[in-house]
């Protein structure tokens, strides 16, 4: 005879409970039994039940859950379930942390994660087997665009598979800010109905309602050369900077230009001159917007870091030589104002399309699905790296959905809004696959490749080494717990079929671009994981956040530029400039957009999984000397 107290937490969030009837069973090593509870539970709550037992059940291996309905099938959101054993035994904890609907019995393995094959209770080894082939059925690879990263099977954000979805605090909060966004952009157009549109200063009647303190200081300061160039640094996007170790050859120097070559020449051999080249956008094709031709430009920018460690424009390159014009105008900070502002602006624009599309949809989004796609399909509950990755990619599957059905879709933000929209944003993020690297993607190989490690000022290169380092640890603690050797790593068949998952079959071949196609090593492990975890947290959080600061004043960052890009100088008027950028609907469309996308979330930096928490706290307590991006 032996006592057994049971505990059930049921999730936090809306809905969680269940009015359904639910039954359970302890299964053990050497027996099973069902317990006689009557067990219906409560949002938030943990319930507490003692249950005698005839008979030794041994060590405990799963609890088996079924939730009985008759008419209505009330979904229950089980956090965990716990059980203390007679005597001295160790409490065994069965974490659930998922829907349980349906009328099947769901079977939670004791929560002690496992290698595949590495121990002598096989009940384990067929359990996960089992899990991974219904898993397989579940999370299906589908092709949203040929020639890019692979994504799950859902046509919306219904046709995920539940435990994929967002809570409903999270999903009520997305709507919520979504209406809410839309309702300020039509007030702010019927504000400006009887408003002229004329000068930069009628962007000023737009420039209410949700905005930050750092977007307040843009206002103010946009037109600095300064913060222009600070912005490759620290702003929104500072994945595109890199220090000169020549010039250009695309930068066509035209007679009458010799003291800005030796200028130019003077900053190289200083190691101070930095370009910024947005040639990917060369030849991408342009949106129509309500029938109104949109345009892009490839420019190229070239700024030196003065003695205090300013980053300042020196020369701008808005489209490269071409047959046509085989020597394009050059911008330079003594033109007149207008016309240097309006180069300045087209450099903005370009940075926006590649940000957006580059480096924040595919670099961090699309990757990041990848990841969590061939983490169902190929890693069962029990695996550490299960485990590990879980807390960073709940979220990626619904997130990714809805961008494919609201933002990048047919009809959506982006075709009526943005000047890659209408086809160029999918022959851009072809273009962006074929440079995505795995050294790109590891911040102390991308800052070396871009010859930016130790740039005064480069906040963001501080801290994203910093950043990888703390998560280096984190990951190395895990892996070092369950691998004891290289042989191990390479022993793990589940671990190799999820490398080769994401390499060959979601990323569409990528070993040649540096992806590993299977792990030979603990330290190659390690990487790996390293670069998993920080792209969907770190670096996610460094291209995602910065949104709202940077791109609410919309003429920092258009969205889109209405007339073509300037051949003269002294031609560029206000009228040009005001053309130019983006008009009152586009513009209320882009801040509200980035507001929805660029604010604060519920539910961001929690880990679920209670037995994280330690891992967390460690993390933080190591996080603490970072930098904070400011002000300029």
């Amino acid at each position: 005879m032996g006592r057994y107290r049971i505990l059930v937490a049921t999730g936090a969030s809306l809905f969680a409970g269940s009015h359904n009837r639910v039954q359970l069973w302890l299964v053990g090593a050497r027996g099973e039994t069902e317990l006689e509870l009557q067990l219906r539970p409560v949002r938030g709550q943990k319930e507490e039940f003692e249950h005698e037992v005839p008979g030794d059940l041994g060590p405990l291996q799963f609890v088996k859950l079924r939730k009985h309905h008759s008419l209505v099938d009330d979904a229950w959101f089980c956090d965990r379930i716990t059980v203390q054993g007679p005597g001295a035994c160790e409490e065994a904890a069965f974490p659930c942390y998922r829907w349980v609907q349906g009328d099947g019995v769901l079977c939670l393995p004791e929560a002690t994660a496992r290698l595949a094959g590495n121990n002598a209770l096989d009940v384990f080894q067929r359990h996960r087997e089992k899990e991974l082939k219904e898993r397989h059925k579940i999370y299906r690879w589908a092709t949203w665009k040929e020639g890019l990263p692979l994504t799950i099977a859902a046509g919306c954000e219904d046709d995920l598979p539940a435990n994929m979805r967002f809570h409903e605090e999270k999903r009520l909060d997305f709507e919520w800010t979504l209406k809410a966004g839309a309702l300020e952009m039509v007030l702010k157009r019927v504000y400006t109905l009887l408003s002229s549109w004329t000068s930069l200063e009628d962007f000023d009647l737009i420039f209410w309602g949700q905005k930050s303190p750092l977007a307040e200081k843009v206002h103010q300061r946009w037109q600095d050369d300064e913060l222009f160039g600070y912005q490759f640094l620290n702003g929104a996007n500072p994945m595109l900077l890199r220090r000169c170790t020549s010039l250009p050859s695309r930068l066509v120097l035209p007679s009458g230009m010799e003291e800005l070559r030796a200028q130019l020449e003077r900053e190289l051999q200083n190691g101070s001159l930095f370009e910024a080249d947005f040639i990917l956008l060369d030849g991408i094709p342009a949106n129509v917007i309500r029938g109104e031709k949109q345009y892009l430009a490839a420019p190229l920018v070239m700024l030196k870091m003065d003695p205090s460690g300013k980053l300042l424009p020196m020369v701008i390159q808005i489209q490269p030589p071409s047959p046509i014009s085989p020597t394009p105008p050059l911008f330079l900070p003594s033109d007149p104002p207008l016309a240097w502002l309006l180069a300045k602006t087209w450099v903005r624009n370009s940075d926006f399309q590649l940000h957006q599309l580059q480096y924040h949809l595919l670099n961090t989004h699309l990757l990041a699905e990848v990841i969590a796609v061939a983490t169902m399909r190929c890693l069962p509950g029990l695996h550490p790296v299960f485990k590990l990755l879980m807390p960073h990619i709940r979220y990626t599957m619904e997130i990714n959905t809805r961008a494919r059905t609201q933002l990048i879709s047919d009809g959506g933000i982006f075709d009526k809004a943005v000047s890659t929209g209408g086809g160029g944003h999918v022959h851009l993020l072809r273009r962006a696959l074929a440079q995505l690297t795995y050294r790109s993607l590891c911040p102390l190989d991308d800052l070396a490749d871009r010859h930016l490690l130790g740039t005064p000022g480069a906040l963001y290169a501080c801290d994203a080494l910093r950043l990888w380092e703390i998560t280096a640890r984190y990951v190395e603690g895990i892996v070092h717990l369950f691998y004891h050797g290289d042989d191990v790593v390479k022993g793990d068949p589940e671990l190799q079929a999820w490398c080769r998952e994401i390499t060959e079959v979601g990323l569409r071949q990528a070993q040649e671009r540096g992806f590993p196609v299977s792990f030979q090593s603990q330290n190659q492990l390690c990487h790996f994981l390293t670069m998993c975890v920080f792209t969907c947290t770190a670096q996610h959080g460094a291209i995602n956040q910065g949104q709202l600061d940077w791109y609410a004043w919309v003429p920092n960052a258009p969205c889109t530029m209405r007339m073509p890009p300037p051949t003269t100088k002294e031609d560029v008027t206000m009228a040009t400039v005001m053309g130019s950028l983006p008009d009152v609907r586009q513009a209320c469309l882009q801040m509200a957009i980035t507001w929805h996308l660029g604010r604060r979330q519920p539910d961001m930096g929690i880990f679920s999984i209670q037995r994280s928490n330690l891992h967390l706290l460690h993390w933080q307590l190591d996080s603490l000397p970072l930098h904070h991006l400011g002000s300029p």
